[in-house]
């Protein structure tokens, strides 16, 4: 059995709170390791560890920090399989889809190499007579990031990698079900010359969690994961003066006009819809058919179902993995058994899949489902792709807008019009044309809107510069001692 420890101060660290958690293979049903759970006084220690490291570390040039940032994207590169596999081992998506993840993170890391630039300010000259004015960016101090099961190496990096640039301390708190990638990012950023204390990862289950919000040497957290859980991190992070951006659940809709192409359509559903086994806070849950387009777009999705493969996600020819536990597979099973005892048409059920030894379930489609269903309502975040038919465009844009959620939302048609009316319409953080998962390159920001996000910044990119450092105006004159007198009155500027 392998022991999972906790990264501080550069090295690997034991546990002490005598508590362990069981770390499985999902595609096997095989418990693989244990993984330490840190008490407070072990997260206490952590944090005091990445405060000392972050004096120096903020003193550290740009092009110190840069250089860093450079040697870990040339080693996460050459290496990106090896932590694919880590990835495949313990979440279970494929391996295709384990590297695809590894790609994104990467792609922030390309982005926080641009630091030096990220971190310019601006500087007015002769503001007032002899005045300067200018501002400037600089760290927050030490930092946090709580990050979720389903992407537990590119979430991590979209946070650290920018933290760490602009001259942070990092603490992750990783997902105690594959803790497994981030000691594996750990030993990469030292190995990239990245100081001791820099990052840190203490893994740990609900006492880590409320440790970091409430220890006062944290100045923000940064978190993904479920709306509840991300309401409950804002309000408590803020209530102990806290920065924090909190991103939280999704249902997010793909709209289906009855001009857009066919297979382009099915095609995109398939892929958005049961690609990591629908875990992914990206995922499309709902598709919404527009007139006469329903019934050939569901015999479209339905007719592409028998092609996917299932199966453990180190084989090579396997299109979709497991779910990430037993628990989590019976509850996506709940969920379709409730679609069915409520009206929904069960095109293709899940629960059908021949017994395997792991956590797996067979894509599922359902059909005439209708806003007041539970398959509807919650974010089921598995392989479960429900219909929803409308009959206008307005209806369509009525629907995503009235949804909770406002995380991400597509519309496929070849009405460039209507692609541009919708932008306008749709009440969502990110949208994509013809584009069924739209998650934004690097050098914009990661966030959705209404419950999908609790605080004003988004994730990563510019948003993640503005997140992780604070600014300062400084105001300056170097006046001739010779003219040098005392004046009481208001500043003046002219």
């Amino acid at each position: 059995m392998t022991h999972i420890a906790h990264w501080i101060g550069g090295a690997e660290r034991a546990g002490t709170s005598g508590r362990v958690g069981p770390v499985f293979n999902p595609a096997t049903g095989e418990q693989t390791a244990e993984v330490a759970l840190a008490s407070t006084a072990e997260v206490a220690e952590a944090v005091a560890v990445a405060k000392e490291a972050a004096k120096a570390w903020r003193s550290a040039s740009l092009s110190k920090r840069s250089a860093v940032l450079f040697k870990f994207r040339e080693l996460l590169a050459e290496r990106t399989g090896e932590l694919a596999a880590i990835i495949t081992a313990e979440h279970g998506k494929v391996l295709a889809d384990a590297a695809g993840e590894v790609a994104r993170g990467l792609e922030n890391v390309e982005f926080a190499t641009g630091i030096p630039h990220l971190m310019k300010g601006s500087f007015s000259e002769q503001a007032a007579t002899g005045v300067d004015v200018y501002s400037i960016r600089q760290p927050l101090g030490v930092v946090a990031g709580i990050t979720p099961f389903n992407f537990p190496a590119m979430v991590p990096l979209w946070m650290c990698a920018t933290a760490i640039a602009a001259g942070n301390s990092f603490v992750l708190k990783p997902s105690e079900k594959d803790p497994s990638a981030s000691l594996w990012l750990a030993r990469l950023w030292a190995e990239a010359g990245l100081p001791a204390g820099v990052f840190t990862v203490v893994n740990g289950d609900k006492e880590a969690v409320d440790a970091l919000l409430v220890h006062p040497d944290i100045a923000a957290v940064s978190f993904v994961g479920s709306t509840p859980i991300a309401k409950y991190i804002y309000e408590t992070g803020t209530a102990h003066g806290k920065r924090v951006q909190a991103l939280g659940g999704a249902k997010n809709h793909m709209i289906v006009l009855p001009d857009a192409e066919l297979d382009a359509a099915a095609d995109a559903a398939i892929s958005a819809g049961y690609g990591a086994a629908g875990e992914r806070c990206m995922a499309i849950s709902v598709v919404v058919a527009v007139g006469e387009i329903a019934d050939p777009l569901v015999e479209a999705i339905a007719a592409r179902l028998p092609k996917i493969k299932i199966g453990n996600g180190a084989d090579q020819d396997v299109d979709m993995g497991p779910l990430i536990s037993a628990q989590h597979r019976d509850k996506v099973a709940g969920y379709i058994a409730a679609g069915a005892s409520e009206g929904a048409t069960v095109v293709a059920d899940g629960r059908d899949l021949p017994e395997k030894s792991g956590f797996f379930l067979g894509a599922t489609l359902l059909d005439n489902v209708t806003p007041e269903m539970t398959v509807y309502t919650d974010e089921i975040f598995g392989p479960v792709l429900s219909v929803v038919r409308v009959g206008t465009y307005a209806e369509a844009v009525e629907l995503v807008n009235n949804n909770e959620y406002g995380n991400g939302t597509a519309i496929f048609t070849r009405d460039g019009g209507a692609a541009r009316q919708f932008q306008f319409d749709v009440n969502a953080g990110m949208v994509g044309v013809n584009v069924p998962i739209p998650v934004p390159v690097a050098y914009y920001s990661f966030g959705g809107w209404k419950a999908s996000l609790f605080g004003d910044s988004h994730m990563y990119g510019p948003d993640g510069i503005q997140f992780f450092t604070r600014g300062k105006v400084v105001t300056s004159r170097w006046p001739d001692p010779g003219t040098s007198a005392i004046d009481l009155g208001f500043p003046q500027t002219r």
